[in-house]
């Protein structure tokens, strides 16, 4: 089931040119409109007071804004973590988060209601799928975040959010063209203005969504400039097929061809996700075979401790296993970072996500 026009956010800009253009409007309500949505974050068609009250109350009766109703909100302990639980207009429900640095505000949005992958340790496949999101239902959730920290001062108004990560609920690339609708309007740069080095985008690993995604170009006609990040936990085969079941349709010979084919033709480094998971996939012996994957590939290994989900009773590795496989990887040249764990607490964390409403 995909989701009705639900609102202004779901029209892409050719697609309001349109519109306004068949009510006739003259060619720079549009881009009005345009600015009033993803500029000045307007949520309410009379805020936006340079168009005449005709057109707003025309507006306001055939193109809603709806944005999506916070139903909870957690924050973590430290204050530097919030994640709230939204209802959509037909009353599913995602869940999204603000994670604040000292000098990034980064949003993690969802593309989908629950997700289809099932991967064994991820609470939003534990709960199995819904529906894909619209193009604007994603990015409502950036917008939604940037309100508030605009509401809040203490950031440059025209530039609330400085990252975006596709990394809630869902498989991005299991809703592609949403998924691609909404970086070109967060990235538009008459728009939200979010460069496109400061959205990242996670994936099990479609090998046909990969490739097709290497092919995208920029409004300067070169490559798509967006981070690429693919969440991996094993570098055999046999293993990957227990933790990530997709892996028996795209094995990791192929996910790696295509990873190769994606940097040849956009130059970017690809992030590899690994959650570590101890006595599972977090020995010197997976870290070696990890190695011999990347080799010669521009890459970034970003290693997660596992976080609690309720139908998964792995654990967290120790820090001397941390430093066990770490002390491979390094061996062998292979840059990585260790993820500062954020929000654990309040289930916040990489694949705690599961739209429902819980208890704090």
């Amino acid at each position: 089931m995909n989701p009705v026009l639900l609102s202004a956010c779901d029209l892409s800009f050719p697609q309001l040119q349109a519109l306004l253009e068949e009510w006739g409007e003259p060619p720079f309500r549009a881009r009005q409109v345009w600015e009033w949505l993803y500029v000045h974050l307007a949520d309410d068609w009379e805020q936006m007071t340079n168009l005449p009250r005709a057109l707003r109350e025309r507006l306001a009766s055939h193109l809603p804004l709806v944005s999506p109703r916070v139903l909870a909100t957690q924050v973590s302990s430290d204050g530097l973590t919030r994640k709230d639980l939204l209802q959509l207009a037909d009353r599913e429900t995602v869940e999204t988060v603000l994670m604040r640095y000292e000098r990034r505000r980064t949003a993690c949005i969802s593309t989908q209601v629950g997700c289809p992958i099932g991967c064994l340790f991820c609470a939003t496949g534990q709960a199995g799928f819904r529906r894909n999101l619209s193009a604007g239902e994603i990015v409502a959730q950036a917008l939604h975040f940037a309100r508030l920290l605009r509401a809040e001062g203490n950031v440059p108004a025209d530039r609330p959010l400085t990252n975006v990560v596709l990394m809630g609920m869902g498989e991005p690339l299991l809703n592609y063209e949403a998924t691609l609708e909404a970086v070109r309007r967060l990235s538009d740069p008459q728009g939200f203005r979010l460069g496109q080095r400061h959205i990242t985008l996670s994936t099990v690993g479609i090998v046909p969504g990969i490739d097709r995604l290497a092919n995208e170009t920029s409004p300067n006609g070169g490559p798509l400039q967006i981070t690429l990040a693919i969440s991996l936990h094993a570098a055999t085969d046999e293993l990957r097929n227990r933790l990530v079941p997709i892996n028996r349709r795209y094995g990791l010979d192929a996910l790696f061809a295509a990873c190769q084919r994606y940097v040849a033709r956009t130059g970017r480094r690809i992030s590899f996700e690994w959650v570590l998971i101890a006595g599972v996939n977090d020995s010197p012996a997976q870290a070696s075979a990890l190695a011999d994957r990347l080799q010669g590939l521009i890459a970034h290994v970003n290693l997660i401790p596992l976080n609690p989900t309720p139908a998964y009773d792995g654990k967290p590795p120790s820090r001397q296993a941390i430093a066990a496989f770490t002390a491979v990887l390094e061996r062998r040249g292979i840059p990585f970072t260790v993820r500062l764990r954020r929000g654990i607490e309040i289930q916040a964390g990489c694949g705690q996500l599961r739209g429902v409403k819980r208890e704090t």
